[in-house]
């Protein structure tokens, strides 16, 4: 009898990324309301899930003390990194730095400038400006 055996193929994409919050309903008006992230659902016990893009994002609350920790920096992808800047600073968005020139390619500019978001985690704006 022959036996099938499974080839892993590697990791080809990101499904979802885990954000601590430590206090849910904050975090959930901050990613809604200011980042203007589309919300999914809430679920319990501690639980929240945005879109981005076709990546999940899922806000919650530490079941252990492993999980509760900051968060790895996540870089969202924005069309103009000004005009997101100058949008998110209105809501009050904290900025730990400016929009600035990161990277010259040969084709584009990457552009990032870093914030915290309501529950003390850096988050950053990322845009690559096609070069002229």
């Amino acid at each position: 009898m022959a036996t099938a055996t499974m080839q892993f193929e590697g990791l080809t994409a990101i499904g979802q990324i885990f954000v601590r919050a430590r206090d849910l309903d904050r975090a959930i008006r901050f990613y809604r309301d200011t980042l203007g992230m589309p919300f999914l659902f809430q679920a319990p016990p501690q639980m929240a899930f945005f879109q981005c893009g076709s990546v999940s994002v899922m806000l919650g609350v530490p079941e252990n003390p492993e999980l509760d920790h900051a968060a790895s920096t996540i870089y969202y992808l924005v069309p103009d990194i000004a005009a997101a800047h100058t949008t998110l600073r209105s809501r009050g968005v904290d900025f730990v730095a400016e929009p600035h020139l990161v990277h010259r390619a040969a084709d584009y500019d990457l552009w990032l400038a870093e914030f915290h978001d309501s529950e003390g985690n850096i988050l950053a704006l990322m845009s690559r400006k096609p070069r002229q």
